[in-house]
């Protein structure tokens, strides 16, 4: 072996800058997910955002029982993402687990982790994005199972949305719902929209919908909203980003609704 070189120390450190990125979003993904990190890499990460992730355990199928079962691993979700640093938000990202258990109960799952920081669910940013375009009679398009829908439809309707009409897939694996393609959910959501409907819901974070989002709306004539599209919206709007971005539907292109 040939001798080894002499190895200097830099006598003066380099000065710090306060973040290598201005603005920190944590993202809590299941195990199982293969949509949410593509859909955030393309939607929010930028020079100035970074978007970290922690996976959860999760077993299919797509029962509340098992949606449920989430909720303690919310807390030690947090705390992996960058331990002991602020964030500027968290987000969950599941659709129908965020239903079963609940808002609140998820802020307060991560918050004990992340005291303060402000937790974003895929429900609680499709109503705020809905909210957004003014609208109450709405279609809701899922993937999901009868038993799994029915929760959802209770979440929009006490939210004060009228449902004109509600479609289910009756898939139990969120893995083959991330296979069905972006064109075939253009072709679902015209079969889903209501003529008297003045706005789409695609619920579900393994869909890749925000793909198919621009498309769907073109279909359909009116605004689409999809779960990781809003939550990409939410975010960006809590990071103070206002770029429009009409590549990811409508959406991406309106202010953060105040309230």
């Amino acid at each position: 072996m040939k001798p080894l070189p002499q190895i200097k120390l830099v006598p003066n450190r380099p000065a710090l800058d306060e973040r290598p990125l201005e603005r920190r979003v944590g993202l809590i993904i299941l195990a199982t997910d293969h949509t949410t990190e593509p859909d955030f890499r393309r939607m929010v990460a930028s020079e100035r955002i970074g978007v970290y992730v922690a996976r959860i355990p999760y077993a299919n199928p797509t029962t509340p029982e098992n949606l449920r079962k989430m909720q303690p691993a919310l807390t030690a979700g947090a705390a992996l993402i960058l331990p002991d640093e602020p964030l500027d938000a968290v987000c969950y990202s599941c659709t129908s687990a965020s239903v079963v258990i609940g808002d609140a109960e998820i802020e307060t799952a991560i918050q004990a982790a992340k005291p303060g920081v402000p937790v974003v669910t895929p429900t609680m940013a499709g109503v705020r994005g809905l909210n957004a375009f003014g609208v109450r009679r709405i279609s809701i398009l899922t993937p999901y199972t009868m038993e799994t829908a029915r929760p959802m439809a209770t979440y929009f309707a006490e939210r004060g949305f009228d449902i004109l009409g509600f479609t289910c897939l009756g898939f139990e694996d969120d893995r083959e719902m991330a296979r069905i393609a972006p064109p075939a959910l253009v072709d679902l959501a015209r079969q889903a929209m209501h003529p008297q409907a003045d706005a789409l819901f695609v619920s579900c974070t393994a869909l890749r919908a925000a793909l198919a989002v621009t498309g769907m709306e073109q279909a359909i004539g009116r605004p689409v909203v999809t779960s990781n599209q809003a939550t990409a919206w939410y975010c960006l709007r809590l990071c103070s980003d206002e770029t429009a971005h009409p590549e990811f539907g409508s959406l991406m292109t309106l202010p953060l609704p105040c309230g």
